[in-house]
């Protein structure tokens, strides 16, 4: 199982963290919402749970949860500027469709 960050989400995961002052990483997970099921999720993390699951690249680590996993093996974490838009995107190979307005899928 494996979840990968592209450079430029590491690059801004640590400017996150680094303008926080603190932090272990970065949790991605997913809840259920929407009207496709899942929406991914991503807060800071300061304390490991039990059954967290630690990626890291360059120094960068992503943080996932047994239950988010199971959704998420495979996926990679990029971030992208677009215009005036700028976000993360998720490639989840586990993704079968999503809805409309691209806030939730399902896999």
């Amino acid at each position: 199982m494996a979840i990968s960050l592209t450079d430029a989400a590491a690059n801004r995961v640590r400017t996150f963290i680094d303008n926080r002052g603190k932090g272990l990483g970065l949790r991605l997970g997913v809840k259920t919402t929407g009207c496709s099921g899942l929406a991914y999720v991503l807060e800071f993390v300061d304390e490991l749970e039990e059954g967290d699951t630690v990626f890291e690249h360059e120094d960068v680590k992503v943080i996932v949860d047994a239950k988010s996993l199971v959704y998420l093996d495979g996926t990679q974490l990029d971030f992208v500027k677009n215009g005036l838009n700028e976000g993360f995107e998720f490639t989840n190979p586990n993704q079968k469709d999503e809805c409309g307005c691209g806030e939730s899928f399902t896999v």
